[in-house]
């Protein structure tokens, strides 16, 4: 549906002047600026700005603290899956790993000594030579043994676990975005030595008003510009929809997943993100620019033009029910 001719000046419109001896002269013709505007459909476009980041960002650090020896890369650098990345002096987790191994060999052969008394004891109450409690004590000396050579075991598996942590390796594919030490820092167990990012697609976080965060879904489809990329628009989906509100505000953040990625778009970049809702109702819209719609005791109105006889028109004044005030202009219901 066309809607007619709209003014944007509210003080223009068509006189008719009269002769002082009765007679009616032609009407005056006045020139008006005027913008065609066209009936829209339900549905309405709303932009949300925000920014690309990795689909996976992970912030890596050691298990162990210690004095850092090798730093294997830098920033910007891409890793493999596995790849070292730094690794810490590990002199004193060896010796600890020795030392384990010490205990465990004391604990096994301690064991040794009381498993054999336990078996010497047993024949000798069996033949009435010993009594019920030496039996007794044995048995709990070897199961003692026992228990200790599992424990050191387990302290001898820790130790070489904690000398493995002494390299830090890539959990996956990607590239370093950060690095936080350098070389022969002394680091902490969990301090952040670099972050790594996913080499797949991008992610857009945005965040959504509370008023329409009720129609976004996960899977809706949405339209994504970059500025650093212009006249090129990538196709996304939402794949995460907060159910709280980001920090004390009142809006709700929106992960969009990109759909393809190219080598123009990194992370960080600002990006434009165009959701469509679908309208509760199937009135039919106009947009128009916000000074076109003027306001008096009658309410609010405007101004349009009935075309008459080709490039003249006449300026009629219609009541209008307005809407939101988007990018597109004032919404006139």
């Amino acid at each position: 549906m066309r809607f007619p001719a709209l003014l944007s000046s509210l003080a223009i419109g068509l006189t008719v002047g009269a002769c002082g001896d009765g007679e009616t002269s032609d009407p005056v013709i006045r020139p008006v600026r005027f913008e065609q505007v066209f009936a829209q459909g339900g549905d309405r476009v709303r932009t949300f700005s925000g920014a690309a980041q990795a689909a996976v960002e992970s912030p890596l650090s050691f298990r162990v603290g210690g004095t850092v020896r090798s730093l294997s890369v830098a920033v910007g650098q891409e890793v493999a899956e596995g790849q070292l990345i730094a690794s810490l002096d590990a002199q004193d987790f060896r010796l600890r790993v020795q030392q384990a191994d010490a205990t465990l060999r004391q604990a096994q052969a301690q064991a040794t000594n009381a498993s054999a008394n336990y078996s010497r004891v047993r024949l000798l109450y069996e033949s009435n030579n010993a009594s019920l409690s030496e039996l007794d004590a044995a048995r709990s000396m070897s199961e003692s043994a026992d228990a200790a050579v599992e424990a050191a075991e387990n302290m001898l598996d820790l130790r070489r676990l904690e000398l493995g942590y002494t390299s830090l390796r890539a959990p996956f594919s990607g590239s370093i975005s950060s690095v936080y030490v350098e070389e022969g820092q002394n680091v902490g167990s969990g301090q952040q030595i670099v972050t790594e990012t996913s080499a797949g697609r991008l992610e857009v976080l945005v965040s959504v008003p509370e008023v329409l965060i009720g129609q976004v879904e996960a899977g809706q489809t949405v339209t994504v510009t970059f500025d650093a990329v212009a006249g090129q628009a990538l196709g996304g989906r939402v794949s995460e929809v907060g159910v709280a509100p980001a920090g004390l505000g009142t809006t709700f953040p929106v992960t969009v997943r990109l759909d393809e990625t190219t080598a123009d778009v990194r992370a960080g970049m600002a990006a434009e993100v165009a959701f469509t809702f679908e309208a509760t109702d199937e009135r039919e819209r106009f947009f128009v620019p916000s000074f076109a719609v003027g306001e008096d005791r009658e309410g609010r109105f405007v101004f349009v033009i009935e075309p008459g006889e080709p490039g003249l028109g006449v300026v009629l004044r219609r009541p209008v029910e307005v809407g939101e005030l988007t990018a597109e202009g004032l919404e006139i219901l």
